[in-house]
Parts: C-alpha cells; structure tokens; sequence
C-alpha cells in the first residue's frame, strides 16, 4: 500500500482518496451484508450501481478503456467493471478469495486508464467480505 505524504508535515502520511474510497466500500459492504455471497458478479455490480446512486456517489459503468502498445493504439479494449468519482477503478470478483493473478489485472488497468486508486473487490468470499486497495 502507498501513502502520500502530507506537505505541511511530512511525518504526517494520509491514504490518497482516503474518504472518497471509504464511500464507496460502505456501498459494497452494503451490498454484502443484504445480498451475502453465492450470486454471480452482474448480480453484485447490479446492485453495487444501485447503491452507489442511492448515496449520490458518481459512477461510470462497464466503460470501454482503450489500450496503447509502444505507443500506438490497440484494436483491442477492455471493459471495466467501475470508475467510480472518475478517480477510482473498481473490479469486482465473485470467487472464492482472490488470487494474485486478480492483484495483477487490476495494477494493469491502472496502467491502462492512469488511474491512481483501485479496489478490488469479492463478493464470493464468505464469511466476510474480501477487499485490497491498491494505489499505482
């Protein structure tokens, strides 16, 4: 995890996009604690979205992010799962725990849009709910 020192004092550290992020997990947790795990992710995103406009949070759903290589532009794009606040990519899962490979993905479509923040989030964890924030 990253932290971004505070410049009035730099013994001081504070989490980048600290309250906007705690918005949004309150949503997911929502989510969880109403919907448990056991559904597949649409059914999770889905509800996720409504929860998000019910607290007036803004968000961009499965928008389409385009991919550059060495410079030049991919046919090839990929859809997101969330831009919430146009500051933070959220990836949801809906499997047993998360794998490194899930850690991965997100970091490469950080990359990708040159977003800052991103959470991963899975649904299908039980008994709780099962989160990282990752910050590039």
């Amino acid at each position: 995890m990253q932290f971004v020192g505070d410049s009035a004092n730099p013994f001081m550290t504070e989490l980048l996009l600290k309250d906007e992020v705690y918005r949004v997990m309150g949503c997911a947790f929502e989510v969880y604690n109403d919907l448990g795990c056991g559904f597949l992710e649409p059914v999770y995103q889905e509800a996720l979205e409504l929860e998000l406009t019910a607290q007036a949070i803004p968000f961009e759903a499965q928008p389409r992010i385009r991919i550059h290589y060495k410079g030049q532009l991919l046919k090839k794009d990929y859809v997101a799962d969330l831009i919430v606040i146009g500051q933070i990519l959220m990836e949801l899962k809906a499997e047993e725990r998360l794998m490194p490979r899930d850690e991965a993905q997100l970091i490469n479509y950080l990359k990708a849009t040159r977003l800052r923040v991103g959470l991963l989030i899975n649904f299908g964890a039980f008994p709780k709910l099962e989160w990282k924030r990752l910050v590039n």
